[in-house]
């Protein structure tokens, strides 16, 4: 999985159409193995990246939880803490 992939769903606020993007175009580059795709392969990525991004969105809008929401700002800060317990920074 990339690690620059967050989880995107029961956080208060939603996550936003931006982020939905950069996960849908981080999932196609790994797939892909392009960072930047050439020229030739650019409508394909793009393409991909488009229907990864509604298939995402529609995903995250239509799931349900009895959970409460997540704070955004404590989850990126436990995941700096155990970032740092396991890189020893």
């Amino acid at each position: 999985m990339c690690r620059s992939i967050k989880t995107l769903f029961n956080f208060e606020p939603p996550a936003t159409d931006q982020e939905v993007r950069a996960a849908a175009v981080q999932f196609v580059r790994k797939l892909s193995g392009f960072t930047a795709p050439s020229k030739p392969n650019q409508a394909a990525f793009d393409r991909a990246v488009e229907q990864t991004y509604r298939a995402a969105r529609e995903l995250v809008d239509s799931l349900v939880t009895n959970s409460p929401p997540k704070n955004r700002e404590l989850e990126a800060a436990k995941a700096k803490l155990k970032a740092a317990a396991r890189y020893g920074r």
